[in-house]
């Protein structure tokens, strides 16, 4: 995460760039390798790809592609797209039923590859233009082709695969929503200085613990417990009265009788005396 001044251009993709180099020096050199600008594409051991939404849709492709870094950014309506819609929006041979990320149709959603139907010359070698359709439904966001019965978005991509498995794999970037709702929750929601530098400390910090309590779940946690929010967790762990007492050169946990946690937290404390 990167926190910028409040004047900062709307218009520049200079921050995305410094988030990608920022995100390729934090992998291990054996995945980074034939990732930073300059290195050969021999030279690459493990392929990496950067999904963003629409604001990657830019020359920030260019400079994944620069990266031997693979893209699949969202795509934002033009006359180029609706061009090339038009053509098939209304033929149901080039549409392919919708999945979801449990294999499962997804209902009245289609897919389909409009590569073949528009001027791709200003992209990367390679680009793809993948959309999906879906039934129009109340509140529905801004679509990438005027329609009174379908809602259609779609993305840019240089991966290979099919137009389904393209499409169920850049839904799955959706997540990352529900990550920024955790760092909300977890302090990032507001910024206690006046000073940038030290709210960009405050929000590294934020991070870290972030970070922290992902691996504390993954490694510690079960069931609900393993993919909850930061609220859940605060009621029904962090927040446990309790208290650790020695005896007998052993360390017990008193918890309030009737804590409807207790077999989880009990759980935790085995699981931390196994890794420890």
């Amino acid at each position: 995460m990167e926190l910028r001044p409040g004047n900062a251009g709307a218009n520049s993709i200079a921050d995305h760039v410094a988030i990608l180099d920022a995100a390729i020096a934090q992998l291990p050199e054996e995945i980074a390798l034939g990732h930073r600008v300059g290195d050969d594409a021999g030279v690459v051991a493990r392929p990496v790809q950067v999904r963003t939404d629409s604001a990657g849709c830019t020359d920030f492709v260019w400079h994944a592609r620069n990266r031997n870094i693979g893209f699949a950014v969202g795509a934002r309506s033009n006359a180029n797209i609706h061009a090339a819609l038009s053509r098939v929006a209304f033929d149901d041979d080039h549409w392919q039923p919708a999945l979801r990320q449990d294999g499962e149709e997804r209902p009245g959603a289609a897919v389909a590859e409009l590569t073949g139907h528009l001027d791709l010359s200003g992209w990367p070698s390679g680009t793809r233009l993948i959309v999906r359709r879906e039934p129009l439904h109340p509140g529905a966001q801004q679509s990438l082709f005027p329609s009174s019965t379908f809602r259609y978005w779609g993305h840019y991509t240089d991966a290979g695969g099919t137009p389904v498995d393209l499409d169920v794999h850049m839904r799955a970037h959706a997540h990352v929503e529900n990550n920024i709702r955790r760092l909300k929750d977890s302090g990032a929601h507001r910024f206690p200085f006046t000073d940038i530098d030290a709210n960009r400390a405050w929000l590294a910090v934020v991070c870290f613990a972030d970070g922290l309590v992902r691996w504390f779940q993954q490694l510690c946690l079960t069931g609900a417990l393993a993919i909850a929010e930061p609220k859940t967790l605060r009621w029904r762990l962090w927040h446990t009265p309790a208290r650790i007492v020695r005896r007998a050169r052993r360390r017990v946990v008193r918890i309030l009788d009737g804590w409807p946690a207790t077999s989880a937290l009990l759980e935790v404390y085995e699981r931390i005396a196994q890794l420890a």
